[in-house]
């Protein structure tokens, strides 16, 4: 299984950068290879399902996953479907009181096919970190 932990502060809020990443349907606007993204259906105010298809070059697919959001602090992806076998992501936003916040973000995933898990190793430094610059700079562009 393959696991990244990272914090980090940015000149945000916790609600600002919450709102930034609750808003699944948008990632396709800034996320590298999302192709698309959208919210299929809410359960409560903090429960909501949702898709995202992922590519590059050839290949392409589809996830599904469930959200639990509670405002501002913490969003938890729980995975429902598509190629992995295990994949679980959690962000929490812990404001500083000086219109910061830390970021602590991780995610750990597997997939099912043992190639594509063998290619992941050798880029997954490489992909978290266009993943984690790529919310950094939306939030540079949507907040200034």
């Amino acid at each position: 299984m393959l696991t990244h932990i990272e914090q980090k502060k940015l000149p945000y809020t916790a609600e600002q950068m919450f709102d930034l990443v609750v808003a699944v349907d948008k990632y396709n606007e800034f996320a590298p290879w999302c192709l698309a993204s959208r919210i299929n259906s809410r359960e409560s105010d903090n429960v909501f399902y949702a898709d995202l298809v992922v590519g590059y070059k050839m290949f392409r697919e589809r996830f599904s996953s469930k959200v639990i959001a509670e405002r501002p602090n913490t969003i938890f992806i729980e995975y429902l479907r598509g190629p992995l076998k295990h994949l679980k992501n959690h962000w929490r936003f812990i404001d500083q009181g000086d219109g910061s916040c830390i970021v602590d973000f991780s995610v750990e995933f597997e997939f099912q096919n043992s190639a594509l898990q063998g290619i992941a190793k050798v880029f997954f430094k490489e992909v978290i970190h266009r993943m984690v610059g790529a919310f950094e700079a939306r939030a540079e562009q949507v907040y200034g």
